[in-house]
């Protein structure tokens, strides 16, 4: 942590519950949220890149860090992916520091496998710690949030869910993951819109940054320039734009996706209606191909996944077949 922590900070008076913030983008941003004057509820498991194995020492040694600079902090050791470990993020923010302001989801691990070798424990396992691993720290949070709201005390708080590419594009070895992160951006969606009405705004974050899960996997891409370049995927480039989502400052900017990637910042523009057909009655099969493929050529070609080959545009087939009237 280069700078001390600030009073009169961003977010100054704020309490931050930021999980998975052992290491990487969660180190980061507890830091990061520190340094703008919140008091940061540290989780992390001290878990491998795999997800095995628990020590509690990462958690901590971002915590020490952070009372260092002169901040205010305490570890949080819960599995949040369990009733008890989410529900210990809410207690202890409340028993620590006597409120919560914002939550940041942010733990995950990967098994990466191509689709026919992915096992169902290594599916579970992803699927467990990203995607439920999101719902029930929010769920929990929001249930006091509306205790809050209903008790007269309208809360000013803000979720940060971490989605990522893979689940905006898809990645090929990553199905696990990519299907997780996808349903993390359906979560922050829905949970955007239910949860309004107490003063909570969701929005989710899609980071490409260097972390135990890319380090190794996207090593070239990934690896810090030397000479005092700048370093485009240090996972402190993120934090920023996490911060100020997590802020008070960010009022009305609720049910939105963020690219964030070195110094560049992307709305992300999700699924709407592209080009239509409606016949006003039911389609043959031929008949609906056919559609089809005037359709395709007026919409916009989808982005590539991750790690596969951008797809031809669609043509024509060489034998279609008897008109259909």
């Amino acid at each position: 942590m280069t700078s001390t922590a600030s009073a009169s900070g961003l977010c100054a008076g704020r309490v931050v519950v930021v999980t998975g913030a052992g290491r990487g983008l969660g180190r980061a941003h507890a830091l990061a949220f520190a340094a703008e004057g919140a008091r940061v509820v540290v989780n992390d498991l001290g878990a491998g890149p795999a997800g095995d194995g628990v020590s509690p020492g990462p958690a901590r040694q971002v915590a020490d860090e952070i009372v260092a600079a002169g901040g205010e902090a305490v570890v949080n050791g819960g599995d949040i992916a369990t009733a008890e470990g989410a529900s210990s993020l809410v207690a202890d923010a409340l028993e620590s520091f006597g409120r919560l302001d914002t939550v940041v989801n942010n733990a995950g691990f990967v098994r990466d496998r191509m689709l026919v070798n992915l096992d169902e424990d290594d599916w579970d396992a992803v699927m467990r710690v990203h995607l439920k691993g999101h719902f029930l720290p929010l769920k929990h949070a929001a249930a006091h949030w509306r205790a809050e709201a209903r008790a007269g005390r309208t809360p000013v708080a803000r979720v940060i869910n971490t989605s990522s590419g893979a689940g905006l594009l898809g990645s090929v070895g990553q199905a696990n993951y990519a299907a997780a992160k996808a349903g993390i951006v359906a979560l922050t969606l829905v949970a955007a819109a239910e949860l309004g009405r107490y003063g909570v705004q969701v929005n989710a974050i899609a980071p490409a940054a260097r972390t135990r899960m890319t380090e190794q996997t996207f090593a070239e891409t990934m690896a810090a320039p030397g000479g005092g370049a700048f370093d485009a995927m240090a996972p402190e480039n993120v934090s920023p734009l996490v911060v100020w989502l997590g802020s008070a400052a960010s009022e009305g900017v609720t049910g939105r996706v963020f690219e964030a990637e070195a110094g560049r910042i992307t709305v992300m523009e999700g699924w709407r209606p592209g080009p239509t057909a409606d016949r006003g009655a039911r389609w043959a099969p031929a008949q609906a191909g056919e559609e089809v493929r005037a359709l395709l050529k007026e919409a916009e070609t989808p982005g590539a996944v991750y790690g596969a080959t951008p797809p031809a545009p669609p043509t024509e087939p060489a034998n279609p077949g008897p008109a259909v009237t």
